[in-house]
C-alpha cells in the first residue's frame, strides 16, 4: 500500500487560543511583520480608472486611512466578508510608519 504524502509543509500550532494562531501567522511571515486591528468603517465602488474600488478603516492605534483604487479581487472579497461579519479587520504588516495602514498583502477579516 502506497502512503499518502501531505500537499506541502505546514506549520503546527501548539496554542489553541487567537493570541497563539496570530503569533504563528506573525512568526511564518517573519520576524519584523506585526499585526494591526481596524473597523472598516466605508466600502465602494467608483468609477476609476486604477481600479474602481475603495475602502475606509478606523484603526485601533489612532487614526484613519481611506485607500481608492487598485485593490485585488481577493483583497475586495477580505474587505466584503469583513464589513458583512462586523467590520473588524487585521493587517500584518511589516512596514514601519504609516505605511503599514495601506499594506494589505496579509489581510483578515475577523469576527
Amino acid at each position: 500500500m502506497a502512503r499518502k504524502r501531505a500537499a506541502g509543509k505546514g506549520h503546527h500550532i501548539h496554542d489553541p487560543s487567537s493570541e497563539g494562531l496570530g503569533e504563528a501567522q506573525a512568526t511564518a511571515a517573519g520576524a519584523d511583520f506585526t499585526w494591526h486591528y481596524g473597523r472598516l468603517t466605508g466600502m465602494g465602488s467608483y468609477d476609476m480608472a486604477e481600479g474602481g474600488r475603495g475602502v475606509t478603516i478606523v484603526c485601533e492605534e489612532g487614526g484613519a486611512s481611506s485607500f481608492y483604487g487598485a485593490l485585488t479581487d481577493a483583497q475586495w472579497e477580505v474587505f466584503k466578508l469583513a464589513f458583512a461579519a462586523g467590520g473588524r479587520v487585521a493587517v500584518l504588516s511589516d512596514l514601519g510608519g504609516e505605511g503599514w495602514m495601506y499594506d494589505y498583502r496579509y489581510l483578515e477579516a475577523l469576527r
